[in-house]
């Protein structure tokens, strides 16, 4: 306990009020006798009254201390109850959870996630923030970030939740129009509906085996939103690049068609990244646990999809 602080000289003053005693208030402060007598003479002259009779052998509140302490009595509930809520809040999944998400993930899976976890904890509140955009959790006062992209800053905790493989589709209609590409170079005489923020540009990366191949293609559509350009390519507009967690269901429907199969694109990884925490709030760990269980189990996130 600092001494310097007049908060802390009240805080003393309460100790010795409530024991009578020097010696037992320093034990329950974990301070010195002469640091507890020193606090409480300051505080004395502070106040300009004097709050206890001393003796060598007794010690009793004055009319002034006497009323200074029942004076306290609110504040002291108003403390206890402030530092219960914060015990409670670190101890016991509750309070608000400020997530940021992908907005194509948190449309096809993470939003029923949530809902199935509010439902068995009640006592969360949830604030979803949706954007592709790198975020700093402590200036936006954040408490978790789903993101693919791992993102290097200090003090951050990053923990893979699953990975989505990426895959090559087309509509049954378009593919019935068009053909099926039969190689990845095959790829340049077709219409290409392509994600406009991937990272190595418009060069679609493919591999079978040892067989590294990079197409460069000439979209004939291209948007930065996942969920846009998987229902260009249900239109029949063309081939589109899409991770599973996208276009999973659509692909076991029949409603979009794997061409090129025998050839890996990659995947998606997906994170949960919060701040590197000693104490680390039981909602965030709570909330991290679930979602590490549902992506396992989940075909489209456990980078295990049966398409």
């Amino acid at each position: 306990m600092r001494t310097s602080d007049p908060l802390n000289g009240i805080a003393v003053f309460l100790a010795v009020a409530r024991h009578l005693s020097f010696s037992r208030a320093a034990e329950v402060l974990e301070m010195s006798r002469p640091t507890v007598s020193a606090q409480v003479d300051q505080l004395e002259r502070r106040l300009g009254v004097r709050l206890l009779y001393r003796s060598t052998r007794h010690l009793a509140l004055t009319a002034a201390g006497q009323a200074f302490f029942d004076g306290l009595a609110d504040v002291t509930e108003i403390v206890d109850a402030a530092e219960r809520a914060a015990v409670r809040q670190h101890k016991v999944p509750a309070g608000t959870l400020n997530i940021a998400a992908p907005p194509d993930l948190s449309l096809s899976h993470l939003t029923p996630m949530i809902v199935r976890f509010m439902a068995r904890n009640a006592d969360i509140d949830i604030r979803l923030q949706l954007d592709n955009e790198a975020v700093n959790l402590i200036e936006q006062k954040l408490d978790l970030a789903i993101r693919g992209r791992l993102q290097i800053q200090e003090n951050l905790i990053t923990r893979k939740l699953g990975a989505s493989p990426i895959v090559l589709c087309a509509s049954p209609d378009y593919i019935a129009r068009r053909g099926a590409p039969q190689t990845p170079e095959d790829l340049i005489e077709h219409r290409c509906l392509h994600f406009s923020d991937l990272r190595w540009g418009r060069r679609w990366h493919m591999q079978r085996g040892d067989d590294h191949r990079q197409i460069e293609i000439a979209p004939v559509f291209e948007v930065n939103d996942g969920t846009s350009l998987g229902m260009a390519a249900l239109a029949g507009l063309g081939i589109a690049l899409l991770p599973a967690f996208i276009v999973g269901d659509n692909l076991r429907a029949g409603r979009l068609i794997r061409v090129l199969d025998d050839w890996t694109v990659g995947d998606v990884p997906l994170h949960a990244v919060y701040p590197d925490n000693r104490l680390i709030a039981r909602k965030v760990k709570t909330f991290v646990a679930f979602l590490a269980a549902e992506f396992r189990k989940n075909p489209d996130l456990n980078g295990n999809t049966p398409l």
